[in-house]
C-alpha cells in the first residue's frame, strides 16, 4: 500500500450510513460481480450475526446513524432477515436494500413496506429471460426478479430497477425501460461492469463495453431518454461526463459519501466497504471487538481519505473541474486497481487514455 500520510483534521464527520454485507453467499453467480460471493442455494454461509447488527447500530447512533443499507452477497438469505428489519424500525433508521429479489415473497415484501423510511432496488440485466440469466448464471431467476417487483409494488413500495449494462443488453435500454414501467417500478438505474471481482473476468472476455461506448450511451440516457419515460433514469457515471442540468437538478448525481460511511463485512470486520472482501489494507477492525467509535475517529486510513480527498487526487482527478463534488468517484476501486488510494477514477483515467474525456472540464 501507497504511504497515505495522517494529519489531524478538524473535527470527524458524522457516520451518517454503515454499508452492511449481510451474508458471504449468494443465490446467483453473476458474470460482473465486483465482491464475488460464493454460490450458496441453501444459505448455509457465514451471515452476520442479530446480535452483532444490533451492536454496531446500537454504538453507530451516537455517532450520528441515520441509515442502513443491507446488502450481500444476498441480503434475503439472512436466516433472520425480518428481525434485522424490526431492528432498523425500531431505531427510525432509513433502510436500503439491494436484492436480486429471488426470496421477496409477499410475506417479505410486506415487512418491508412496514418500515417507514426504505429505498429498495431489485436486479434486472436485460429484457428477457435469455440475457438477465446469462448474466446471473441460475435458471428461473428472470421470472423471479419480476415476481419480486410486483410483490413489492403490491405491498405499496416502487422499487428502483438496477441494470448493469454490457454488449449483450446495451441494445435493451428502451426494453428494459418499458418493462419497468409496466412492472410498476420508480425508476432505472443503469451501472457500467466495475474492473473488480468476476467483472474484470468479463472485460477480459470483451463483454463489457468501451469507455467510448459507455460514454455515448451516458449522454443518451442523460439528454434523450428522459423525454421518452415517465420514469427516472440514470446512468451512474463520473461528474465530468453529466450535462450541468443534470447536475443543477440534482437529478442521478449519485456520489459516494465517503466520508460519512462505513462498511461491515459478513466476516464482521469493518471496512470501507464491500472492497474489504479483496483489499485487506482496506479493513479496519472487528466489530463487536474494536469499538467502533474509535475506528471511527482515529483509523489512520479514514482520516487520510478526509485529509487528502480531493486535494491529493493525481492523474486527470487532479485537474478535474468537478472533483470537489466528484470526490474522486470510487475510492475503493481506483485502489483497488492501483494500490494507491489518491489514484485517479478508473473511468476517467480510461477515457483520459484514450482522448475522450471532456476538455471543459479540466481546469
Amino acid at each position: 500500500m501507497n504511504e497515505i500520510g495522517c494529519k489531524p483534521i478538524e473535527g470527524t464527520p458524522s457516520l451518517r450510513s454503515i454499508y452492511f454485507y449481510l451474508t458471504e453467499g449468494c443465490n446467483l453467480a453473476c458474470r460482473h460481480c465486483w465482491i464475488a460471493p460464493k454460490f450458496d442455494e441453501s444459505g448455509i454461509m457465514p451471515a452476520i450475526s442479530v446480535d452483532l447488527f444490533r451492536k454496531v447500530i446500537d454504538e453507530a447512533l451516537p455517532l450520528g446513524l441515520k441509515e442502513v443499507k443491507l446488502t450481500g452477497g444476498e441480503p434475503l438469505m439472512h436466516p433472520r432477515f425480518k428481525e434485522l428489519l424490526e431492528i432498523a424500525r425500531q431505531k427510525n433508521l432509513s433502510v436500503i436494500i439491494e436484492t436480486n429479489g429471488l426470496l421477496c415473497t409477499p410475506d417479505v415484501a410486506a415487512e418491508i413496506a412496514r418500515l417507514p423510511n426504505r429505498f429498495v432496488s431489485v436486479s434486472i440485466d436485460g429484457s428477457d429471460k435469455a440475457t438477465h440469466e446469462w448474466m446471473r448464471g441460475v435458471p428461473g431467476c428472470f421470472e423471479k426478479a419480476k415476481n419480486a417487483i410486483n410483490n413489492l409494488v403490491e405491498a405499496g413500495v416502487r422499487p428502483q430497477i438496477i441494470t448493469t449494462l454490457i454488449r449483450r443488453n446495451a441494445s435493451q435500454i428502451e426494453e428494459i425501460v418499458g418493462m419497468a414501467e409496466h412492472l410498476g417500478a420508480s425508476s432505472v438505474k443503469f451501472n457500467v461492469v466495475m474492473p473488480t471481482g468476476r467483472g474484470e473476468n468479463l472485460r477480459g472476455a470483451a463483454e463489457t463495453l468501451s469507455i467510448g461506448e459507455l460514454i455515448r450511451i451516458g449522454e443518451y440516457i442523460d439528454m434523450i431518454l428522459p423525454a421518452k419515460t415517465k420514469l427516472k433514469v440514470f446512468f451512474d457515471s463520473p461528474y465530468a461526463f453529466r450535462s450541468l442540468s443534470s447536475i443543477a437538478s440534482g437529478k442521478g448525481c449519485f456520489r459516494c459519501n465517503i466520508f460519512n460511511i462505513i462498511g461491515v463485512i459478513a466476516s464482521g470486520q469493518y471496512a470501507l466497504c464491500g472492497i474489504g472482501y479483496h483489499v485487506k489494507d482496506l479493513v479496519f477492525g472487528l466489530a463487536g471487538t474494536d469499538s467502533l467509535e474509535r475506528v471511527w475517529k482515529e483509523n489512520e486510513v479514514l482520516n487520510s481519505i478526509r485529509s487528502g480527498i480531493p486535494d491529493r487526487l493525481e492523474g486527470i482527478c487532479s485537474k478535474c473541474l468537478m472533483k470537489d463534488a466528484c470526490l474522486g468517484s470510487c475510492i475503493a476501486q481506483n485502489f483497488y486497481r492501483t494500490n494507491n488510494i489518491w489514484a485517479p477514477s478508473w473511468f476517467c483515467d480510461m477515457a483520459y487514455s484514450d482522448g475522450l474525456f471532456p476538455k471543459s472540464r479540466i481546469r
